[in-house]
């Protein structure tokens, strides 16, 4: 496949919906719109506004082919969600949000199908953030909905099949901590059947896979041409794991930050994943197991900044450095490799740029404790917001032998999820941190693990 010019990327994350326009020879995005992902309250339950999000990408794929031409169009999505379709290839029901609480109320019916870890590698996780918890709780609530569901589509292919009228799922959405996937046999897990969906799932692909031309509708309605392809599409964290998987050789790591900050280890040290402290295994691009962790870090970062978007000075850094000033875990305590805690403050910073250098320090530390987690080996490559946080990569490039680096030039989501259009495998440049008083970061991090391993219930951080 010639790599198209442009390629018009449509983005979901769980805080904001875009559509992107890349350039297919530079990487480098050309255009981008924004909206929120708000979530509306129901009935039945608090779902996601796919109709808005339509609407929204139709509105720009026919601006972006005015004004630069759309050669190929791509897909990226936030996990834990899947589109539930009637006869028709209409929604039998909204998409549910999957931070409603509801499928908590029966846990103990859910926990009694679900697989173990050793064969999903998926750890099971609060409200609805299993893709199977989310599916028992809607059948079991509604249960005239088993009947009403024909096919069952992971969230990127919903605006896939909205594009060309084709219907699948994709390995990377399946594989991340749905409960619905074997990572190591690249099958659906027993949980399938037990559902009474093994007739319903659409068919999994790989994201690159070309999941056909856009409708005469679409091609009408936008301007683009009929023959202009759309590949199957990816799980976001997976997106920016992708150009990396295709060009590095030996042991690296990915923290993909935004809403979720996902740590993903390629070719690490060998061992026992620990399910109850939040790491699980996603399933990359190419269909293989990656031994992954991840927190709330995004959110967290919102919480504890409340609005406010102070410049750290030199003074504010050395008195949360001299002063122990830190941000015990976790912020979100419902998922993340402290579950179950409160956060706290050893010393309450003085203004917004002591409580901003000291949440960066915070941040670093959680992705550390997830590094470790996972056994990752080498260089660290940080993707996403956190990329441009100083503290963040200060601190995390003061703890980790193996190196911290960032990309020379944004890459990210959109740029991954058009990178499956790749035909060359060249790596993104990137920079190394170096950061300045390592000893004094190095300190403090000492200090903030001995202050988390001696709160009650905790154990030690290796």
């Amino acid at each position: 496949m010639t790599r198209p010019r442009h390629i018009a990327v449509l983005d979901v994350g769980k805080t904001n919906a875009k559509i992107a326009l890349v350039d297919g020879q530079s990487l480098c995005e050309i255009a981008v719109v924004t909206r929120p992902n708000t979530v509306l309250p129901g009935p039945p339950w608090p779902h996601f506004d796919l109709d808005r999000h339509w609407a929204f990408f139709l509105e720009h794929l026919t601006a972006f082919h005015a004004s630069h031409r759309v050669d190929a169009i791509s897909v990226t999505t936030h996990g834990a969600s899947a589109v539930l379709l009637d006869h028709d290839g209409e929604l039998a029901a909204p998409m549910l949000d999957y931070e409603h609480t509801g499928p908590d109320a029966m846990a103990a019916g859910y926990n009694a199908i679900r697989p173990p870890f050793s064969e999903t590698g998926s750890a099971r996780l609060g409200a609805g953030l299993n893709l199977g918890a989310q599916l028992f709780w809607q059948f079991e609530t509604d249960p005239a909905l088993a009947d009403r569901v024909a096919h069952v589509l992971t969230y990127p292919q919903y605006w896939g099949f909205r594009l060309t009228g084709a219907m699948a799922s994709d390995v990377t959405s399946l594989g991340c901590h749905t409960d619905l996937w074997n990572p190591w046999t690249g099958q659906f897990s027993s949980l399938v059947k037990r559902l009474g969906l093994a007739e319903k799932f659409a068919p999994p692909h790989r994201p690159g896979d070309v999941l056909g031309c856009v409708t005469g509708a679409i091609a009408a309605r936008t301007g683009l041409p009929r023959d202009t392809l759309v590949v199957c599409g990816i799980h976001d964290s997976n997106a920016s794991l992708l150009p990396y998987v295709l060009a590095r050789k030996g042991a690296f790591s990915v923290i993909s930050t935004g809403t979720w900050v996902v740590v993903m280890s390629v070719g690490g040290r060998k061992g026992a994943l620990d399910p109850a402290r939040d790491t699980l295994v996603n399933t990359n691009a190419l269909g293989q197991a990656v031994p992954s962790a991840r927190f709330m870090g995004g959110r967290e970062y919102e919480v504890i900044r409340a609005g406010g978007d102070a410049n750290v000075t030199d003074r504010d850094r050395k008195a949360v450095l001299d002063g122990g000033i830190m941000l015990l875990p976790a912020v979100e305590p419902g998922s993340g490799p402290f579950r179950g805690f409160a956060a706290t403050w050893t010393a309450q910073p003085q203004g917004a740029g002591q409580r901003m250098a000291a949440l960066g320090f915070y941040l670093a530390l959680m992705s550390k404790t997830c590094l470790d987690l996972v056994g990752a080996q080498g260089p660290v490559i940080v993707e996403g917001p956190f990329a441009r946080n100083a503290e963040y990569l200060d601190m995390l490039a003061s703890l980790h032998p193996g190196g911290v680096e960032v990309a020379a030039t944004a890459t990210g989501t959109s740029v991954g999820a058009a990178m499956l259009f790749a035909t060359d495998h060249t790596a993104p440049e990137t920079r190394l941190v170096t950061p300045p008083n390592g000893d004094a970061l190095a300190g403090y991090a000492a200090d903030w693990q001995a202050a988390q391993a001696t709160r009650p219930g905790a154990g030690q951080i290796t």
